[in-house]
């Protein structure tokens, strides 16, 4: 239950902040303004802080969670995984304060790290039979989808005139 339900729980909270920001905004409610609220949303809760929580599962909970994976405990890689989360975690928080270009390097960033761990997902699937639930679970389906969600979200901010600046402050209202 615990893992399923950190796993759950970011996305949840940026689905639901992005919507009750959208419903509260006075500005108008287009497509470019949906695609900024929900982008920044999913980048500083569901990359940003998800991310940092799972490099708190790599070091804190590393037995639990590479038991979750189906990895050998005590694995040193686990370590390494733990600080590319860190990575995109920061980069992930960073977003709330930096805008423009950092959040299309940010999107790179976590496209990158999440499609490459699905496709080693996929491998351990293929090749090892591995369906644990931290490698064949929910896990694996948000590493595709987090990343295919960022891309079109950054294509829609960008195509709706977003994104000119390099540094803002964040717009709540």
């Amino acid at each position: 239950m615990g893992s399923f339900f950190f796993t759950l729980i970011f996305p949840v909270i940026a689905i639901a902040g992005a919507a009750v920001q959208l419903a509260r905004s006075r500005r108008p409610r287009t497509l470019g303004h949906a695609s900024e609220v929900f982008l920044v949303w999913f980048l500083v809760v569901w990359a940003g802080i998800g991310g940092v929580f799972a490099f708190l599962s790599h070091t804190l909970l590393a037995d639990q969670t590479a038991r979750a994976i189906g990895w050998p405990i005590g694995n040193p890689f686990q370590s390494e995984v733990a600080v590319a989360n860190l990575v995109v975690g920061v980069l992930g928080i960073l977003c709330y304060w930096i805008w423009g270009n950092f959040w299309l390097a940010t999107v790179i960033a976590t496209s990158v790290w999440l499609g490459g761990d699905a496709v080693v997902h996929i491998y351990h699937i293929v090749v090892n039979q591995n369906y644990h639930p931290g490698n064949a679970g929910l896990p694996f389906y948000f590493d595709i989808l987090l990343p295919l969600l960022l891309i079109v979200l950054e294509i829609i901010y960008r195509v709706s005139g977003g994104g000119s600046d390099s540094v803002r402050a964040p717009r709540v209202a």
